[in-house]
């Protein structure tokens, strides 16, 4: 690898300690390893784990996962005390990092003031966390439901919308994810829905647009902005517009592969769904709360829905919370008229105490603006940069902190070093050299999804793309001449 002086990828690696924190406790030496007791402890917790716990997304024998005994700003530490930047911010949720101070003191002082209260009563931290959110939601959608995280969020707003409408059908993009419960998954557009569809009555999936692999094989992102719309007022038209309550999208897809959608295409569904009186659900979940440089991915392209649905950077996961910020016209259909829905934890103190310091930090810290930065000046030309020098890399996207880089055996036919809706022994080789150069990555199918925390410092984040480029010479290797 050649890099030069104002290289993207640059190296300055920052000390053992992780940069942006400030903890130094005694579970970590002063060299900025982890302690023997600690390590002894993740060993006894990977025991238990393997014999008592059962494990999402995964067949249970073989599964080997990993163990986390610390973690501080950008990095963890795994069970044999390595550190590793956390290129993945675990699910694309810790957006201010692991362990922020004021979040953490936050969680505190809200446990000794109030730990929980049923969401039939007002509490401090519910109501200023929906203030705050309602403040950053564009247009007016200034009333929030809260929620445990972001599948629930989901199931909700289609709820809502149904109950608006008086309609049944749901439209939802295939290359999607909207959660694991049972709607939110039937409406989820990636394989993880096949098992489930058994209970999938109402939901119709639609191509989207995703220039990189055109399903109507546009060769512009003009061309494909107008073949895609054209194609969701056919399915509209076709399925009957007066029975779809609602169209769910995910602003820019996150799982799926972060694809940005092409100019016009979010106004152009916008205007659909007006036209057709059809509920428009943005699901904000992963690209929401700075991701991508701006408070919601919508800001990108102006555009208001009738719901947003948001969890993971909300409060960056340190207590699990989720949402729905609802427009005027929908909290008006639920005015004299109770909403059919609630859960024993929407709006639990803690969480919502963990959200208000979230978005406080990333306001006086100025995360937003620096994730815009750090995409603008970093990731992405980093990422170009590493592309023109990997025959492996069929595409880089992505904005703000919210990047793909998409692996391929062949630029020109495009086929992808693993198949949709699965791994390779060749991904599993780059996920293996990635954590072997100290970088926890998050991987799916045949793509490495760079996702630092907002507030990762430039350093950090040159260090992250310089393994990045070393592990994808183990890709090249698989490429066909």
């Amino acid at each position: 690898m050649t890099t030069t002086a104002d290289s993207p990828l640059t190296q300055s690696h920052l000390d053992a300690d992780g940069a942006g924190t400030e903890r130094t406790d005694s579970q970590r030496t002063a060299a900025g390893g982890i302690d023997a007791d600690r390590i002894e402890a993740g060993r006894r917790a990977y025991e238990l784990d393997r014999a008592h716990v059962f494990h999402s997304w995964q067949a249970q024998g073989p599964f080997d996962p990993m163990t986390i005994v610390d973690a501080a700003g950008p990095y963890v530490w795994d069970g044999e005390g390595r550190k590793l930047l956390d290129l993945s911010s675990q699910l694309v949720n810790t957006n201010i990092g692991h362990q922020h101070p004021g979040v953490v003191a936050a969680i505190q002082e809200q446990a000794g003031k109030l730990c929980t209260i049923a969401p039939q009563h007002v509490n401090d931290a519910r109501s200023e966390a929906a203030r705050l959110i309602a403040e950053r939601t564009p247009g007016d959608l200034d009333h929030v439901f809260f929620t445990n995280g972001g599948a629930d969020a989901n199931e909700h707003a289609i709820r809502m919308a149904r109950l608006h409408t008086g309609r049944t059908k749901v439209l939802s993009a295939y290359r999607s994810y909207h959660g694991g419960t049972q709607l939110a998954v039937n409406v989820t557009g990636d394989p993880r829905r096949f098992a489930n569809d058994y209970s999938a009555e109402g939901i119709v999936h639609f191509m989207p647009a995703y220039p990189y692999r055109s399903y109507f094989n546009s060769t512009s992102e003009d061309e494909e902005t107008q073949r895609a719309l054209a194609h969701l007022e056919d399915m509209i038209t076709l399925e009957g517009p007066g029975n779809i309550a609602a169209l769910i999208l995910e602003t820019v897809p996150g799982t799926a592969g972060i694809y940005a959608p092409p100019a016009g295409y979010l106004a152009g569904v916008r205007e659909l769904t007006a036209k057709y009186g059809i509920v428009f659900i943005a699901d904000e979940v992963m690209a929401g709360f700075g991701r991508t440089g701006r408070w919601f991915a919508l800001d990108h392209w102006d555009v208001t829905p009738d719901l947003i649905t948001f969890a993971k950077g909300v409060n960056s996961g340190y207590v699990p919370l989720g949402g729905v910020a609802i427009s005027e016209a929908i909290f008006e259909t639920f005015r004299d008229r109770a909403y059919p829905g609630g859960l024993t934890y929407s709006g639990h103190p803690l969480a919502c105490a963990a959200a208000v310091a979230t978005i406080t930090a990333m306001e006086t810290e100025g995360m937003v603006a620096n994730a815009d930065r750090l995409g603008e000046d970093i990731i992405g030309p980093g990422l170009r940069e590493i592309a023109e020098r990997h025959p492996s890399v069929g595409d880089v996207r992505g904005m703000g902190c919210f990047w793909a880089v998409e692996l391929v055996k062949n630029r020109t036919t495009k086929e992808p070093l693993a198949a949709y809706g699965g791994s390779s022994p060749e991904m599993n080789e780059v996920i293996a050299a990635l954590k072997a150069e100290g970088v926890l990555p998050f991987a799916n199918f045949n793509r490495i999804h760079v996702v630092p925390p907002l507030n990762t410092p430039d350093d950090d984040v040159r260090f992250g793309l310089a393994a990045l480029d070393r592990a994808l010479e183990v890709a090249d290797r698989y490429v066909a001449e």
